[in-house]
Order: structure tokens, then C-alpha cells, then sequence
């Protein structure tokens, strides 16, 4: 599997180092055309990454697959049922990346961060997150193998959390932490008051000083730990594979950049997606509680697809509310 992991990683640096070198090598503001097209090139490659996925547990490549047994549900890790597992934990992982969004503007509002420089913040706190998650999951994946109860414990934190979402889905995103973060920074390094170029940092009579513009990767950062608590267990309620857990994440952090220009200027629209995602999480967690009592009833390539296809169906009922259902005036 060190293999498997290593060439994947690779993959990914290559496609970053296009990204930033070639791509985009210069600071601007992505057009709506642009964005869309990325987005569709994302998705679509995180969709055809499931056939040699589904090649690579038929045939035990790189020591995937060949009887391999999930710790979450005990079945024997298949071609069809590994992509079956990853495109449910994408789902997942993609739809709770949307409620981060809503984040990601609030902070780049609360430090006037400018349109051409943020891809470039977006940049870099995606590198972030993939080492943050790395480090998350394979924790995480090596615990529930090690205890299984931990299982009940993240189906009972998702249903917790869901909960809270729905009952202040209206109150919008959120910073996490701004104002602490701004303050712990100035502890270490001065902050400029503006953002004056490209740079995270510059020295001025000698002195190095820290940007708006660190300040904002650093709390994007941050955002993504506190969503990652509550989206890794819910992949880990999916299935206990590291393999389909880390490469389901890092595809869904990848096009979170182009998805955030896509929508960005749209997301009050969604106002409605919160919600949808809040009963998601719940749902997941039921399903970490009850998950062993419903496989022998349902089946288990059943219970992965309607997974599946129910996440698929809340999500697109949020979408469809939004749209239809005006949101209600703010007093």
C-alpha cells in the first residue's frame, strides 16, 4: 500500500506544480468559464481515478485489495465495492466541503483579501490541509481497526454535530477562531495593516513583517482542521480503508478552489444546502450506530450505493430547496 500511497502523492504534486507553475503562474481573477472548466476537470478525474482504483483491489496491486477486510463493516474489499466505498466517501468528503466555502469567503471578506490573490491563498492552504489530513486519517483508519467500539463514538459525534448545524443553520459561515488566531500570530511576527502585494511576508527597515494575507491562510487553515473533525469520521462511517479514505479527500480538497469561484457571488442562494448537509451528517451517523444491524438486512453492495444515493438525494434536495424556496427575511 506504501506504494500505491507514494505514486498517488506523486500524482497530486505533479498536477499542483502545473497548477502554480504553468497554469497559474500569474495572479488573477479566475473567470466564471474558467472556474466551471476546472471544477469539470476535478470532478471528472476524480471520477476516472475509480477505474484503475477498481483494477488495483480486482488484481491486488501494490497489495490492494486480495481479500483486504474493511475493519468498518468486515467485507471483503472487492473491485466493485472499493469504488463503491470511494465514491461514496467523495460524495461525502465534496458535500461537506461546502459548508467550508461559506467560511472560506467570510475570511477572505473579514481580511479584504483581493480577488487576483486568492487562488494563490486557496493555493497553499490546500497543501495544508493534505499533510493535516494525511495525518488524520491514517490515525484515524489505524483506531477504528484497532477499536472498533471508537465507531459508535464518531457515529454519536456526527449525529451531536448535525444536530447543532441544523439548529443554527441559519446563522451563516463562520471564522473559526479569527480573532485568536490574528492575535497569536502578532506574538511572533508584526502584521501590516494592508495587503500590499502577492507576498505572505516582507522586511521593512529590517524587520520582517507578516501580511493580511498570512494571516488569512493560517485561519482558512484552521477552518479546514475543524471541518476535517467532522468529515473524517464521516468517511470513516463509509469504510476504515486508508487507502479510499485519503485518496477520497485529497480529490474533494483538490477542486475545492475551483468550486469556491464557481459559486462564489452564488452562495446566498444555497441557503437551504446547510440544512441538507446537518441531516447528512446525521444520517452518516446513524448509520456508524446502526450499520451492523442494517448490512445483514439490506446487503452490503446495497447499503454502500443507497449510502450513496441517499447522501446524493439530501444533497440535491437542499439545492432544489434553495432555489425554489425564497429565503426568509433577516430581522
Amino acid at each position: 500500500m506504501i506504494t500505491a500511497v507514494a505514486i498517488f502523492i506523486g500524482l497530486v504534486l505533479v498536477l499542483l506544480a502545473l497548477d502554480l507553475l504553468v497554469i497559474n503562474r500569474k495572479d488573477h481573477e479566475p473567470t466564471m468559464k474558467e472556474a466551471l472548466g476546472w471544477s469539470a476537470f476535478w470532478i471528472s478525474l476524480a471520477l476516472a481515478f475509480a477505474i484503475p482504483l477498481e483494477m488495483a483491489y480486482a488484481n491486488n496491486w501494490f497489495e490492494l485489495g486480495g481479500g483486504r477486510i474493511d475493519p468498518v463493516d468486515g467485507s471483503a474489499l472487492t473491485g466493485g465495492l472499493a469504488v463503491g466505498k470511494y465514491l461514496a466517501a467523495y460524495v461525502m468528503e465534496k458535500a461537506l466541503s461546502v459548508d467550508n466555502l461559506f467560511v472560506i469567503a467570510t475570511v477572505f471578506a473579514m481580511f479584504k483579501v483581493p480577488k487576483e490573490y486568492r487562488h494563490r491563498v486557496l493555493f497553499w492552504g490546500i497543501i495544508g490541509a493534505i499533510v493535516m489530513r494525511g495525518v488524520m486519517i491514517g490515525a484515524g483508519t489505524e483506531l477504528v481497526a484497532r477499536f472498533h467500539w471508537l465507531m459508535y463514538v464518531f457515529g454519536a459525534f456526527l449525529i451531536y454535530t448535525g444536530i447543532k448545524m441544523l439548529r443554527t443553520s441559519e446563522d451563516g459561515g463562520e471564522a473559526p477562531g479569527a480573532d485568536f488566531i490574528q492575535r497569536t500570530i502578532r506574538r511572533f511576527v508584526p502584521v501590516s495593516d494592508k495587503i500590499e502585494s502577492r507576498n505572505f511576508f516582507f522586511r521593512k527597515e529590517g524587520v520582517l513583517f507578516a501580511t493580511p494575507l498570512f494571516v488569512a491562510l493560517i485561519t482558512v487553515e484552521c477552518a479546514d482542521l475543524v471541518f476535517a473533525v467532522d468529515s473524517i469520521p464521516a468517511c470513516l462511517a463509509i469504510t476504515g480503508d486508508p487507502f479510499i479514505v485519503f485518496t477520497s479527500n485529497i480529490f474533494a480538497i483538490l477542486g475545492l478552489r475551483s468550486l469556491y469561484f464557481a459559486l462564489d457571488g452564488m452562495m446566498d442562494k444555497f441557503h437551504h444546502l446547510k440544512t441538507a448537509l446537518s441531516l447528512v451528517l446525521v444520517v452518516v451517523g446513524a448509520k456508524m450506530l446502526f450499520g451492523e444491524w442494517l448490512k445483514p438486512l439490506l446487503g452490503k453492495e446495497v447499503f454502500v450505493w443507497g449510502s450513496l444515493g441517499l447522501v446524493g438525494l439530501m444533497i440535491l434536495g437542499g439545492i432544489v430547496a434553495s432555489l425554489v424556496i425564497k429565503a426568509p427575511e433577516k430581522k
